[in-house]
């Protein structure tokens, strides 16, 4: 048996001596410190990558569930992918001509995604999808095989597989972490989106020079150079380009060629609010009107109010308030600070007394106000062309009613299409936590028009632990000419069917929306 033993050890020695001699040239030139360098900077790349395209893709898709999951899994594969394919061709070709190229490739790519995403989505929307997965699958890929290739170099005998190969991998998950932590939190608040991929794409492509220069000379960086250039011009010029970069938002302000004080504020392609600047009782939106009909019915007229909003926008309620109830204490949760700088800048908020803006989360907000604190809460937010779920749940509509004193009002704006399931969600998790609730909106939406075909777009849901008086409403949307009409009592359970209540636990609301068509905010 010991025979057997030291004739198979001889051939695995020589085998062992062969491939250290073979990979010994090959690790000239690559140090440990440079394969560290490359194996987080690469890491870290592709979660800035992931993380980034979330956002481009938000204005388009939603911030939704399946978005997140969509770039996720497509991130995955390019995970995936580029590591199988690293280490075979790293063992088939000298990894050392693999290096350069991918992270030139992958910069020259990441560079041009925002002009290429944006540029889809304004000219052929069905082939975004299509885009966005390439690029997100092709730079992944190239800089998730660069791993494999450093460790191909690295490992000079087989003794230290274990060290070389666990060193690595763990520089590699660092790598990602500081990547998803930095972007998460620094970059994407301090930098547009398309900064940060544009400067991400020069740091590979210059990455790559220094790798080719090392190994083959300065063959083929000018070029990649040149592409990261273009990436910037093109972003430039390409469609759906922001007058400002939030964190949240693609935001512009359009003035309304009709009216001298009309300004119309665009977040990520949607109107989300119309504001005169001269004259804040001007209420453009129908479904603006409707909130102004309900809460006009609902108080005695020029009465001062606490009214707490839930997202911000372009402020126009809170402005029609201070302009029609002198007095009036509006303090407004608006998650978007850079929004609230156009507000400030833009749409005349400085001139504007009464109104107190948080920058904080809506749900959040609710939960720093007194019991009984607020005649009236407002909802009106959303999410580029989603709802963000956790401000529609039972747990969030009992922290409206807390703040609500004995005789307040809740009243919010819906979106919805097609079957309208989410809104009959909504409205029927209202009705279990409010007396009296009722809905209104367009006729054939609202169940009150059979024959007619539902639309879906904007209604307005009201809710209160008192008798709201609702010919007065009617009257009072009849006056503002908005068309919509009220149901409430068998017309508004009819209307809600077997829908499910909302809660913490089980909110899909993403699921319930109807795929993206045009829609206005707040």
């Amino acid at each position: 048996m010991s025979t057997v033993t030291e004739l198979s050890s001889e051939p695995a020695a020589e085998a062992v001596s062969e491939q250290a001699a073979e990979a010994a040239p090959r690790a000239r030139g690559l140090g440990p410190r440079t394969a560290v360098a490359l194996v987080f900077g690469s890491s870290f790349a592709v979660l800035v990558v992931e993380i980034v395209a979330l956002r481009l893709l938000a204005p388009y898709l939603g911030l939704t569930l399946e978005t997140s999951t969509l770039v996720i899994g497509i991130a995955l594969t390019a995970i995936a992918a580029g590591s199988w394919l690293g280490g075979r061709f790293a063992d088939q070709l000298d990894p050392r001509r693999l290096i350069g190229p991918s992270l030139g490739v992958s910069g020259a790519i990441v560079a041009l995604t925002p002009a290429a995403l944006r540029t889809t989505a304004e000219l052929s929307p069905d082939l975004l999808l299509l885009a966005a997965s390439l690029a997100i699958l092709v730079p992944g890929g190239l800089l998730s095989a660069v791993t494999p290739m450093v460790t191909k170099l690295r490992l000079t005998t087989l003794a230290q597989t274990g060290t070389v190969v666990g060193r690595l991998s763990g520089v590699s998950t660092l790598g990602a972490i500081v990547g998803t932590v930095l972007t998460g939190f620094v970059l994407v608040a301090r930098l547009p989106v398309s900064g940060i991929l544009i400067g991400l794409g020069s740091c590979l492509v210059v990455g790559a020079a220094l790798v080719e220069w090392r190994t083959r000379g300065w063959k083929g960086t000018p070029a990649l150079a040149l592409a990261v250039v273009a990436g910037g011009l093109a972003t430039t010029v390409a469609p759906g380009a922001c007058d400002t970069e939030t964190r949240y938002h693609c935001a512009r302000v359009v003035a309304d060629p009709d009216r001298s004080g009309g300004r119309i504020l665009v977040l990520d392609g949607v109107r989300h609010s119309y504001v005169d600047v001269d004259d804040p009782t001007h209420l453009e939106f129908a479904y603006v009107r409707a909130i102004a009909a309900v809460v006009d019915a609902a108080f005695p007229a020029r009465e001062p109010l606490d009214a707490h909003h839930i997202g911000g926008g372009g402020l126009t309620f809170p402005r029609y308030l201070a302009a029609t109830r002198p007095g009036t204490h509006s303090l407004v949760s608006e998650i978007d600070g850079g929004v609230v700088g156009i507000d400030r800048d833009d749409l005349g908020l400085a001139t504007r007394g009464g109104i107190d803006v948080r920058v904080e989360d809506g749900r959040l907000g609710l939960r720093h106000l007194d019991a009984a604190s607020r005649d009236l809460v407002v909802g009106d937010a959303f999410g580029g062309v989603s709802v963000p779920w956790h401000l529609t749940t039972a747990e969030a509509m009992a922290e409206v009613r807390r703040v609500l004193d004995d005789d307040g009002l809740y009243v919010a704006n819906l979106i919805d299409h097609g079957a309208l399931a989410f809104a009959r969600a909504e409205v029927a998790t209202l009705s279990a936590t409010f007396e009296h609730v009722a809905v209104l909106g367009e006729p054939a939406d609202i169940g009150l028009d059979a024959t007619a075909t539902s639309k879906g777009g904007n209604m307005i849901v009201l809710a209160s632990d008192r008798p709201v008086d609702l010919r007065a409403t009617q009257e009072a949307l009849d006056a503002r000419e908005t068309g919509w009409k009220i149901a409430t009592g068998d017309d508004l359970t009819s209307w809600i069917g077997d829908a499910r209540r909302l809660t913490d636990d089980y909110a899909p609301v993403d699921q319930l929306l109807q795929p993206y068509r045009p829609q206005t905010g707040g």
